[in-house]
């Protein structure tokens, strides 16, 4: 029995920062700043947002998508590298906030950008092993960039929240087929205990970091399940930034077309634990019956995810946004993620 993908959530702060105001504020150029990362805006989250108040509303959101009670949910994983307090798990207040069963798995992850999908692996695991019916797996972040590092056009807020149970729950959208994990000892991003903001490596993080796990992880998902990029309908990467995902499907032979539904990252930025599982979403939303998923996440430190996964009935759409989108100066934005921190 493998398992499935019933109900799925997002949010997005409805706080944005466009990259001419960062670059202007520091006096640099942002034509090449959008040249080289690709991103024209990002979320910026608000003085009452942190990481688990958006947690809560892509799992409320999740949740009624996937059509069930919420009590019927006995396992929830948060990833994050911003949970808001560093001892209390994040996981044990969505039981409560989110009406979860009391007799409830539930832990805090931490793996840099993609604790998400971490989370994603574990309740996996245990709805194929039949030890729950539900779970729901979590990827959200606020984070953190020093005022004026390379970080700061990039580091956005959000989260998504899956809903997983057995591929023939009559809710399913999309079954699991298949996942692996890359991982190696790579310091190419860290943030010392104490300290507000992370560090990283500049350069370093490319090769020997991104590209060399992401690549390993999508060749071995391909080998293993006998696939070729042909065979992909979704290609969805993890995105710090527009440039590396694009040069990583270029080089294996992917289409734009195969990476457009869950290229998400222009006009939010990088969304940490959350961004490859929005990009999940926004695939899950148009994709067709039948379809093919593949899914390689990116956490510093280092490690990949994959994921092969088939669509069991056309994509569903999730309510619109109708909030007002405010953009914020460079001075709004310094006091508002300072507040929000």
């Amino acid at each position: 029995m493998k398992s499935a993908i019933l109900g799925f959530g997002t949010y997005l702060p409805r706080y944005r920062i466009r990259t001419e105001e960062i670059a202007r504020h520091w006096n640099q150029d942002p034509n090449d700043i959008r040249r080289n990362l690709g991103i024209t805006e990002k979320t910026v989250p608000g003085p009452d947002e942190d990481s688990f108040t958006m947690a809560f509303e892509a799992g409320k959101q999740a949740i009624e998508i996937a059509g069930i009670h919420s009590s019927e949910i006995s396992a929830i994983f948060v990833g994050s590298e911003s949970h808001p307090y560093a001892v209390k798990p994040t996981s044990s207040m969505l039981v409560a906030a989110l009406e979860l069963h009391p007799f409830c798995h539930c832990a805090d992850l931490e793996f840099a950008c993609k604790a998400g999908t971490a989370t994603m692996q574990i309740v996996d695991s245990m709805v194929r092993a039949k030890q729950i019916d539900y779970g729901i797996a979590i990827g959200t972040d606020t984070a953190q960039a020093r005022p004026g590092n390379a970080l700061e056009y990039t580091a956005a807020a959000g989260a998504a929240a899956l809903v997983l149970g057995q591929e023939k729950s009559p809710q399913a959208i999309c079954r699991i087929d298949a996942t692996l994990s890359f991982t190696t000892d790579t310091p190419d991003f860290w943030r010392a205990a104490g300290e507000k903001y992370p560090s990283h490596a500049g350069r370093f993080t490319g090769e020997p970091g991104y590209f060399q796990h992401v690549r390993t992880a999508l060749q071995g998902m391909l080998d293993m399940e006998k696939r070729k990029p042909s065979d992909i309908d979704h290609l969805i990467l993890h995105m710090p930034n527009a440039k590396f995902p694009k040069k990583v499907a270029k080089e294996f032979g992917f289409a734009e077309e195969q990476l457009e539904h869950g290229f998400i990252v222009p006009l939010i930025g990088n969304t940490y634990s959350a961004c490859s599982l929005l990009g999940l979403c926004a695939v899950l939303e148009q994709a067709k019956k039948d379809e093919s998923i593949l899914l390689v996440s990116y956490g510093s430190g280092a490690g990949a995810d994959a994921f092969l996964m088939t669509m069991l009935r056309d994509g569903v759409p999730l309510p619109p946004d109708d909030r007002e989108v405010q953009e914020l100066t460079y001075s709004e934005y310094l006091q508002q993620t300072k507040t929000a921190a």
